[in-house]
């Protein structure tokens, strides 16, 4: 197993903090200040590049390996190539269906659209999910800045929102995850369709696009901005979900809050009808928002507070692999 060292850290540094918590910070929770933001991304920095480096090396491959787009040679045809890179041509001469085989381009835009909103603020397990999303967010940053990339976001929090230019360089993209650590909370839901729908306008040469979310916004105020998207980038889309999310435990009477409107609610777990309700319910919203990311052309990945983080993108990125290999790219 991966250890989690780079989440535990930030989430001790956030409930540990010495700095005065932000007026606008729902629960008085403390934003990281520039040194501690500095330490816990240099820890996930060195975790990252660790564990997951050495996935990158060879045909200059990323988080979603794709064909690339400048023309290359022309091979044979085998079952699982896609149709649309036949080379007609070669294939006329020889009698014997060919395909043109491309080469991966040599720099890379990637966008990050990382929705912060306050339901973000939530976990039971080893950190809260808004931790989560900024460690995926610094995953994609440190695999992906190589070789003149640029990397950019857009940030979204309780209605409010911020573009970060897209630049090269690793001490550009770890000044961005600064930014990106050092985002406020604001009480209230980010409209993730508006933030998505960021990353169209202006419109942009091909390049991948990641969306890091809980997704619990209103499947349709999303999906049709996302399928947008993947028209014209390799998108992925990071889910970040607790398990209390999914169902709940038999602990008797719980109160819980609502983190964006802070209306609270008692809940009794004992009954076994209850929570049958819940986990359907939430089965079904979990069905519904995985249908709308296949339906868009994204590919899908889903983080939870109580796993290896690591190890799930280790798992996704050989996943990515090997249906690569098979001729497909999702």
């Amino acid at each position: 197993m991966v250890s989690p060292a780079g989440l535990s850290l930030l989430g001790r540094l956030r409930r540990r903090g010495s700095t005065p918590p932000a007026q606008d910070s729902p629960a008085g929770l403390p934003e990281l200040d520039d040194a501690r933001a500095e330490l816990v991304l240099s820890k996930l920095q060195l975790l990252i590049t660790r564990k997951l480096d050495g996935l990158l090396q060879g045909d200059y491959l990323g988080l979603l390996p794709g064909p690339g787009t400048e023309a290359g040679e022309s091979r044979e045809y085998r079952p699982g190539d896609d149709v649309r890179r036949m080379d007609w041509p070669v294939t006329a001469r020889t009698q014997t269906p060919h395909v043109r085989q491309t080469v991966a381009d040599r720099e890379l835009e990637t966008w990050l659209a990382v929705d912060l909103s306050a339901s973000l603020d939530f976990g039971t397990a080893r950190c809260l999910k808004r931790d989560l999303a900024i460690a995926a967010a610094a995953a994609v940053a440190h695999l992906t800045v190589r070789g003149g990339n640029r990397i950019g976001a857009v940030v979204g929090t309780g209605g409010s929102r911020l573009r970060l230019p897209a630049r090269p360089g690793r001490k550009e993209a770890n000044g961005l995850l600064r930014q990106i650590a050092r985002t406020p909370v604001r009480p209230g839901r980010d409209d993730l369709g508006a933030l998505v729908d960021m990353l169209n306008r202006p419109p942009r040469r091909r390049g991948m696009a990641v969306v890091i979310s809980d997704f619990l916004a209103p499947v349709e105020s999303w999906a049709r901005p996302l399928r947008k998207l993947a028209v014209r980038h390799d998108v992925l889309a990071v889910e970040v979900v607790d398990p209390r999310e999914l169902s709940l435990p038999d602990v008797g009477v719980i109160a819980f809050v609502e983190p964006e409107t802070g209306l609270a609610h008692e809940v009794q777990t004992a009954d076994p009808k209850l929570r049958e309700r819940y986990a359907a319910a939430a089965g079904a919203q979990r069905s519904a928002i995985a249908g709308a990311i296949r339906g868009a052309g994204a590919a899908h990945l889903r983080l939870r507070t109580d796993s290896d983080w690591l190890l799930d993108i280790v798992r996704f990125v050989a996943a990515q692999r090997h249906a690569r290999t098979r001729g497909t790219t999702r």
